[in-house]
């Protein structure tokens, strides 16, 4: 079952201190990385994949995840992912079906909402999650998420993946 707006808001809040609490508590970024894919999986309901895919400077590669055997890399434009790397933007895909450059990595997934990771003008990767139906995700989740990868961002010393 999904939220109501209010249900929603109020998970986030709390993710968002679970999320702080976590980063201060541990300084190596894979461990980070796997407890922050970890615990959007368990919070977010209907969720089939949440991780992060690193940018090696070329392509994006799959990093820390929780969810099915998924896409190991991808390149920079294909997909939702792809895209997102490419115009540093967070993307939502209210039903992958319908969407042309969509890059099918699990049945399952039904939507999907692409968060870019960039520190200082740079790409360091994407958090990706895909929700098991349609238009799991809107704009609070975007404004939510955004804030949880800034957080990511600032705590966290990236600068060792690329």
């Amino acid at each position: 079952m999904l939220w109501t707006e209010k249900q929603k808001e109020d998970a986030y809040q709390i993710l968002l201190l679970q999320q702080k609490g976590l980063l201060e508590a541990e300084d190596h970024w894979l461990a980070n990385l796997a407890n922050s894919s970890a615990l959007l999986n368990e919070t977010l309901p209907e969720t089939v994949f949440a991780g992060y895919y690193l940018y090696n400077g070329e392509e994006l590669i799959l990093g820390p995840f929780q969810g099915r055997v998924s896409c190991t890399r991808i390149t920079i434009g294909k997909g939702v992912c792809g895209e997102s790397a490419q115009t540093k933007t967070t993307l939502i895909v209210d039903d992958v079906k319908k969407h042309e450059n969509y890059i099918s990595c699990d049945s399952a997934a039904q939507s999907e909402i692409v968060v870019p990771m960039i520190k200082e003008g740079h790409l360091i990767g994407v958090l990706d999650i895909d929700c098991g139906v349609t238009g799991g995700y809107d704009h609070i989740d975007q404004e939510y998420l955004e804030k949880y990868v800034e957080m990511l961002i600032d705590i966290v010393p990236l600068d060792v993946i690329s």
